[in-house]
């Protein structure tokens, strides 16, 4: 998390120093696109201090109201960026090139506007550069594209898209600047802030629809599901899985579930160390995954709807419980409840 926070960090300081210059020079000039820059870059510098305020309360720790924390907090807030930028961000950026199409206004000396996007396009790079390198420490060997997709840390991936449209948005605001002035067209310098309009809605469409998807209760890959119940398969001798249910709490916080059974005969003891193992294993493959809840029944007993979640609530973080003393499980349907929180 604290590298999440450098990141953040070194958005909100790039982008509220471009952000003054670009509006200074968009004032003498008059360029649409450069006022359309200005706009992305003061929403930027927003949209990080929303990312902080998400990150601090969602460091919050359990409260009774709370009991799995305050993870969903991040997600929150950075669905709150996600709207900021394609309303302010988008929304204005359209507008002004709208404006200007319909009525062009000759721009004044191109050179301050190519003077800012310059040094604009350094600290964008800085920022970017601190982003990817945080992105890449999380992703390791994991592809670029495959690695986006699977990534729940808002902090990260809100900062590297943004850097992105924004080093985009400043290449498009150079072209509309050059090409309205070497052709002598000022429409061109709207039509850029508009082009620079979309490409903010799109940026701000992918993220509000991962921020959805987490705040709902999105869980974790079908791999990694199927992966945890051959683990549980194997320790426990299991004679079936049931489906894998989980949860993000927060970037690195997982919540899963399931339902094992197993033979009649197998002794409480045994069945207690063999869940343990199954635990162990999935926390070293997935560090991720923080709370595990493992419902265990004898064969041919049918178990009632939500009785697992019942038990488990009762138990307490880092506990376990065994359902049986004696050597067998009896007949009838007995848990044995495996608990555990890591931290």
């Amino acid at each position: 998390m604290a590298e999440s926070r450098t990141a953040v960090y070194g958005a909100i300081a790039a982008n509220l120093a471009i952000a003054v210059t670009k509006f200074a020079v968009a004032g003498v000039t008059g360029s649409s696109a450069m006022l359309s820059e200005g706009v992305h870059s003061l929403v930027d510098t927003g949209n990080g201090a929303l990312l902080l305020v998400g990150m601090h309360r969602s460091a919050r720790p359990p409260s009774p109201r709370h009991p799995f924390g305050h993870g969903k907090e991040l997600y929150f807030w950075s669905l709150i960026v996600g709207v900021l930028i394609f309303g302010l961000g988008g929304g204005v950026s359209v507008y002004e090139g709208i404006v200007h199409l319909r009525r062009p206004v000759a721009s004044g000396d191109p050179f301050w506007n190519y003077v800012v996007l310059a040094a604009a396009a350094v600290f964008e790079g800085i920022s970017f550069s601190i982003a990817w390198r945080e992105f890449s420490r999380q992703r390791g060997a994991t592809p670029v594209w495959q690695a986006l997709r699977r990534s729940k840390d808002p902090a990260t991936y809100t900062v590297l898209a943004e850097d992105s449209a924004a080093l985009a948005g400043l290449a498009i605001a150079a072209t509309g600047v050059f090409l309205s002035h070497r052709l002598d067209m000022p429409s061109l310098d709207g039509a850029a802030s508009i082009v620079i309009g979309l490409l903010l809605a799109g940026v701000a469409v992918l993220l509000i629809r991962e921020s959805r998807g987490l705040l709902v209760g999105e869980g974790v890959q079908p791999d990694t599901a199927d992966a945890i119940r051959r683990i549980l398969a194997e320790e426990a001798q299991a004679r079936e899985v049931g489906p894998v249910l989980s949860m993000y709490i927060g970037p690195e916080d997982v919540l899963i579930t399931t339902t094992v059974t197993v033979r009649p005969d197998m002794p409480a003891r045994e069945l207690a160390a063999a869940v343990q193992r199954a635990e162990e294993r999935i926390r070293r493959q997935y560090p991720r995954i923080c709370r595990i809840y493992v419902e265990v029944q004898p064969e041919g007993v049918a178990t009632g709807r939500g009785a697992g979640d019942t038990a488990a609530a009762r138990a307490p973080a880092g506990a376990s419980t065994a359902g049986a003393a004696s050597p067998g499980l009896p007949a009838a349907a007995v848990k044995a409840i495996r608990t555990s929180r890591r931290g």
